[in-house]
């Protein structure tokens, strides 16, 4: 009798945690869509800053996508959001293989853990995960501040406007499906869970575990990330619009700050390539023992 309460709570836990994650999607909506009307005012004031800078020329600010350089701004912004996302999913990625490189080492030098005769050592777990979600936000803010700089004073002022009219419009898209598929991979594996389609077990079973392990990040990491990451690339913009203009004549200047911005943000994505690298070939994680158990290796995102 006993086991059937339990069955019954369990369930009704499983549907509450799946109303969860749909009012988490439905207050997601709501988060982006203030940041857009945030990152939309900024882009006004992008506006009125160049022509402020540009004086009597202001009439020769166009974004119109006619012009090459300003179409080309516009795929640039679009693309920065899709590599953003990327950077943090496989950033959620590598700091999850470090806890779990931790965790096995601790079962291969504390045996006693599995028969709990041993405590394991949490603060351990918890320091990579500290650690980690700084350490691992060093290359997406870097690609965030520093991309809005690099298009500016490599392109010009009007490639950058388009550029951030490219985010803008890509980003609001890409926020609002990482939080719906996140959140529906979620769903699909507590109904699973709940018996459906073969339940706990089944093929179904491990294919929705294994969709989930994608759309935790998704939902929880990538597309709440890039509400800050619009506002935070049209504020840059704005900082630097009057620069841009300023600057616009003086190829040294801008080929200079165009060149050092790409540069740290190509160091920094490698620097994260490496550290997927060295995690993929059974490294063990920062303060973990020297020898890691077999098959450590790959990354579930």
């Amino acid at each position: 009798m006993s086991g059937d309460v339990e069955g019954e709570v369990a369930q009704a836990l499983t549907h509450l945690d799946a109303v969860g994650n749909t009012t988490k999607v439905i207050t997601k909506g709501i988060a982006i869509a203030t940041a857009v009307f945030a990152a939309m005012a900024l882009f006004g004031s992008f506006r009125i800053t160049v022509e402020s800078a540009l004086g009597a020329a202001a009439g020769s600010f166009s974004l119109s996508v006619d012009k090459p350089n300003v179409l080309l701004g516009v795929i640039l912004g679009a693309a920065v959001v899709f590599m953003f996302s990327s950077l943090l999913i496989r950033a959620v990625g590598r700091a999850a293989q470090r806890v779990v490189v931790e965790v096995r080492n601790q079962f291969r030098d504390h045996p006693g853990i599995m028969d709990y005769t041993e405590k394991p050592d949490y603060a351990r777990v918890v320091d990579i995960c500290t650690r980690d979600s700084l350490q691992e936000l060093a290359t997406p803010g870097l690609l965030a501040v520093l991309a809005p700089i690099a298009v500016g004073f490599a392109f010009g002022y009007a490639p950058l406007g388009s550029y951030l009219a490219g985010a803008i419009a890509a980003g609001v898209l890409m926020a609002v499906f990482l939080a719906n598929a996140g959140g529906a991979w979620d769903n699909a594996k507590k109904l699973v869970e709940n018996g459906n389609y073969g339940g706990k077990g089944s093929e179904t079973h491990a294919d929705t575990v294994i969709r989930n392990t994608v759309g935790s990040p998704f939902k929880d990491t990538a597309g709440p990330a890039i509400n800050p990451l619009l506002k935070l690339m049209n504020l840059v913009a704005l900082l630097v619009a009057t620069s841009v203009v300023k600057y616009c004549h003086n190829v040294g200047i801008r080929t200079a700050v165009a060149l050092v911005a790409m540069a740290i943000v190509v160091a920094a994505v490698v620097i994260s390539k490496r550290r997927s690298a060295g995690l993929s070939a059974g490294e063990p994680a920062e303060g973990a023992a020297a020898v890691t158990a077999p098959g450590a290796g790959s990354a579930p995102a």
